[in-house]
């Protein structure tokens, strides 16, 4: 439980590598509610696959270009996806830099809807960690 002021200085973190060519910098975690918040830095071609929201996320563009069911999201733009959207590839034309929240885990699924792996505030937490 977080019970004191939290300042990061976040031109000082290191990049968390997640998947290829996207990393993150975590803002926080909460073990309570499974939200979660991080910076993504999403290198030009850069992708996640299919994925499921099991809780509702929200995202603003810092700078550069993501493209996925909802449109194409640039440099100021702000986003909500609902609890249960479904994303079949989010794409990042451009070098990317996200702020993201989300209120639960993602789960990437594959074509038939079967879980591949589980992005959630402890697997955040566990690989920023590590690193």
């Amino acid at each position: 439980m977080v019970t004191d002021d939290v300042l990061l200085k976040t031109d000082e973190m290191a990049w968390t590598p997640l998947v290829e060519g996207i990393g993150y910098k975590l803002l926080y975690s909460s073990s309570e509610t499974g939200r979660w918040t991080v910076l993504l830095n999403c290198e030009k071609g850069s992708s996640f696959a299919k994925h499921k929201h099991f809780g509702p996320g929200e995202y603003y563009v810092i700078s550069g270009r993501m493209e996925y069911r909802a449109g194409c999201a640039v440099t100021g733009d702000y986003g909500y996806e609902p609890l249960g959207a479904v994303h079949d590839h989010t794409f990042f034309a451009e070098d990317t830099i996200l702020h993201f929240t989300n209120y639960g885990p993602v789960l990437f699924i594959d074509d038939d809807d079967n879980v591949l792996s589980v992005l959630d505030h402890k697997l955040l937490e566990d690989l920023a960690e590590a690193a």
